[in-house]
């Protein structure tokens, strides 16, 4: 049963902690918006979950050599930031569009709040069955 409900939660936990990071990318691209030369990132959203998830270890394995060690997982502290194509070029060499950037800033801010809702009502559920109620 704990498994299920750490499973559960920690979905949620790395999705939020992708949804964090996709934020301050999108913050960083909006602050640079006049900055010469600047290209604008993001993440592939759905392929760093799964890699968080641990579908996807690649090189960020590491050697356990003794018992008290913490177990090793992907997470989601080293994402894979990738330049978005330039809808309309600059002049400058800028790649930021401030609409794509307001759009993806905005729906992100959306998902984040759906997550956070989501926890929140996963505690609630669990304290209340703690609580027998």
């Amino acid at each position: 049963m704990i498994s299920g409900i750490d499973k559960e939660i920690g979905f949620l936990r790395d999705a939020l902690n992708l949804r964090a990071n996709r934020q301050q990318m999108l913050a960083s691209n909006i602050a640079n918006a006049d900055t010469p030369n600047y290209k604008a990132r993001d993440i592939n959203f759905a392929t760093e979950l799964q890699r968080a998830q641990g579908a996807q270890v690649g090189n960020l394995a590491m050697n356990v050599t003794s018992a008290g060690h913490m177990k090793t997982f992907a997470g989601t502290q080293n994402v894979q930031a990738l330049y978005r194509a330039a809808v309309q070029p600059s002049i400058d060499g800028n790649t930021v569009d401030m609409d794509v950037e307001r759009a993806q800033f905005t729906d992100n801010a959306i998902h984040y709040q759906f997550l956070l809702d989501s926890l929140g009502s996963k505690f609630k559920t669990m304290q209340a069955a703690i609580q027998g109620q």
